[in-house]
């Protein structure tokens, strides 16, 4: 089939673009981007989560906002605990805020600073300020790479705050 270009070898098929008003309609269109590029909080099954925050540079410190749904175990008057399991003498992984949602869950606002390439996983320990010995551990994970291949496009609710100085070794 010619195309009516000099030098066109195609021989059968074609390409078709969507006009205007076929975008809508179109599989590529998209009106539920915004759900599809949120946080997920994944339950896993000794009831504690799993928070995928994607692709992330190395050496770069992050603000990540994530829900978690109602966790009865809990209630509703949540906090976080240090992090005293951290190598580092200053935590990757700080939690900034805890507070409930309207629709019982809470939301979870925290700072991570990213040190290495790979995919890494970070802990953070929930507990209920009334039953001090109910506790929910949220693992955090991301893919960071190397900070010399390009800028990552960042789910919603992760917001870069800036380079961190390189290691000096």
């Amino acid at each position: 089939m010619a195309t009516g270009r000099k030098g066109s070898t195609s021989k059968g098929g074609s390409v078709r673009f969507p006009d205007d008003e076929d975008a809508m309609g179109s599989p590529v269109h998209r009106e539920d981007k915004a759900k599809d590029s949120s946080i997920p909080a994944l339950p896993e099954p000794d009831g504690n989560f799993l928070v995928k925050v994607g692709f992330l540079r190395s050496l770069h410190r992050y603000e990540i906002v994530f829900t978690l749904p109602e966790v009865p175990v809990l209630g509703k008057d949540v906090c976080s605990l240090p992090s005293s399991s951290s190598p580092t003498p200053r935590p990757l992984l700080k939690v900034n805020r805890v507070t409930p949602t309207s629709e019982g869950g809470v939301k979870v606002t925290c700072e991570y600073t990213t040190h290495q390439e790979g995919v890494l996983q970070e802990e953070l320990t929930l507990v209920s300020r009334g039953k001090k010995d109910q506790r929910l551990q949220v693992r955090l994970q991301a893919r960071v790479m190397d900070r010399h291949h390009g800028t990552p496009l960042l789910l919603e609710g992760v917001r870069c705050l800036g380079a961190e100085k390189e290691k000096r070794k």
